[in-house]
């Protein structure tokens, strides 16, 4: 009965171990490398209002989502938007230069590994996941919104993101 006890314990701290911090929240700072083996940091765009898409190249939602943040990066970038892209699907440097070349991306896109992604979503590796993951972090550097690990289909809806980003805007 006591290892029964230490066993489910054990099994509910690992629970809230994975489990996706609060919003708001400062973001830590996170870096990819892009297809010619620059880095792209979040500390570049401090100040600006960030989306970061965590996307695997090979998901036709996340090329159609790319598309939309493209779009958005037009619009919006002139008034201090900055989106961009890590894929974590074990993605190459030839793998990510075709991603933005093949759908015409006006966005950064980089690779990370997998598990430096979900630590730095705050999930469990033992957690299902969908993408893609969106975080939008405001000009002061504070995490506003983050997908669940199934994924949160307003961050995913180019309407409600307009309206959200140009709130974090002003």
């Amino acid at each position: 009965m006591k290892y029964l006890c230490v066993f489910a314990s054990l099994l509910c701290l690992a629970g809230l171990a994975g489990a996706k911090s609060p919003v708001p929240r400062p973001a830590k700072d996170f870096a990819c490398t892009d297809a010619d083996g620059k880095q792209i940091s979040l500390s570049k765009f401090k100040g600006k209002v960030v989306l970061i898409q965590f996307l695997d190249t090979n998901c036709p939602h996340c090329q159609a989502f790319s598309k939309t943040l493209t779009k958005l990066q037009s619009d919006l970038g002139p008034q201090g938007f900055q989106a961009f892209g890590v894929a974590f699907n074990e993605a190459t440097p030839e793998m990510v230069r075709g991603y933005v070349s093949g759908l015409h991306l006006g966005i950064p896109v980089g690779y990370a590994p997998r598990e430096q992604v979900i630590g730095y979503l705050g999930f469990s590796v033992l957690e299902r996941l969908t993408v893609p993951q969106v975080m939008i972090i405001d000009r002061t550097g504070n995490v506003r919104a983050q997908s669940d690990p199934l994924g949160t289909s307003e961050l995913q809806d180019e309407t409600y993101l307009r309206g959200f980003i140009r709130k974090l805007l002003k």
